[in-house]
């Protein structure tokens, strides 16, 4: 095999995101046959890599385990793997995996709910994520304050965000009134708090986000908030399309895992809000 970059093959690992890899090749927690590594180095999957000291068992792009999980994701989850002030986390509610871990394909903050897709190919994610592919992201934004045709024709045309230019693709009434209008919107990046900011271009408060569909993969009634279900091949298959990798046969789960799964699944119930703090009783 030709080589390839080391922060490719740790994220197809499922250690993590390609930036991830690079920030932790960067503080020298990768070696290569015995020596430290760094940012550029190229690797082929006959050498002796290490990550934290752990030895790692290298695969090559079509030896990758590709699965796909569908998340809905409730209001008050943080979309990182541990928090230090021990908020939930969105990693906490998945399946366990064995020599793998779960890539969350992009993210959502933690007012924000509905959908996050996580898969085992950090190649897939990479794709997915990046801005060059083009993935379409619909959300349903509920708006306080009166919202007008030139508002959202500006938003469609453009507005100069503090990070650069953004707009909508696509924005369309959904019912409601006064305060309580919806809409939903189609963004094809994932910058932070791109839709609320636009919004907020407009003097317009969103009060509720949830994001319905990423690519081709719409948030149905399988989960729950708070509950996962893992893709169809079908459904696998369209995500590779649309990030221009061949199709790969999604792994049947052993008994073993199988019953892990269903463990882990059980634990995990769905959550019913965001609980607020008691109020201290009255004397």
């Amino acid at each position: 095999m030709s080589s390839e970059k080391l922060q490719k093959v740790l994220a197809r690992a499922g250690l993590g995101s390609r930036r991830e890899m690079e920030a932790a090749i960067a503080d020298g927690r990768v070696t290569v046959n015995g020596k430290v590594a760094t940012l550029g180095d190229r690797i082929e999957l006959r050498d002796k890599v290490t990550f934290d000291q752990r030895p790692l068992t290298l695969r090559g792009a079509d030896e990758t385990p590709r699965r796909v999980l569908m998340y809905n994701k409730p209001e008050g989850e943080l979309c990182t793997r541990k928090d230090p002030e021990g908020r939930r986390t969105v990693f906490e509610r998945l399946p366990r995996l064995k020599g793998e871990r779960w890539i969350a394909i992009g993210r959502l903050d933690i007012n924000t709910s509905g959908l996050l897709l996580f898969t085992t190919d950090g190649e897939l994610a990479n794709r997915l994520m990046h801005p060059s592919t083009e993935v379409e992201r619909e959300y349903a934004v509920r708006v306080m304050g009166e919202v007008t045709k030139p508002q959202i024709k500006q938003m469609v045309e453009g507005v100069m965000l503090e990070d650069g230019p953004a707009r909508f693709t696509d924005v369309q009434e959904f019912g409601g009134e006064g305060i309580n209008t919806w809409f939903h919107v189609v963004i094809m990046e994932g910058r932070n708090r791109e839709v609320r900011r636009l919004w907020e271009s407009q003097g317009l408060t969103v009060s509720r986000l949830k994001r319905v569909r990423y690519g081709n993969i719409f948030l149905d009634k399988r989960a729950k908030a708070g509950e996962w279900t893992e893709l169809t091949q079908a459904e696998v298959d369209d995500l590779a399309t649309l990030a221009g990798l061949e199709a790969r046969k999604v792994p049947e789960l052993t008994p073993d895992e199988k019953n892990r799964w269903s463990r882990d699944k059980n634990k995990r119930r769905p959550v019913q809000g965001v609980r607020r703090p008691r109020s201290a009783p009255k004397r």
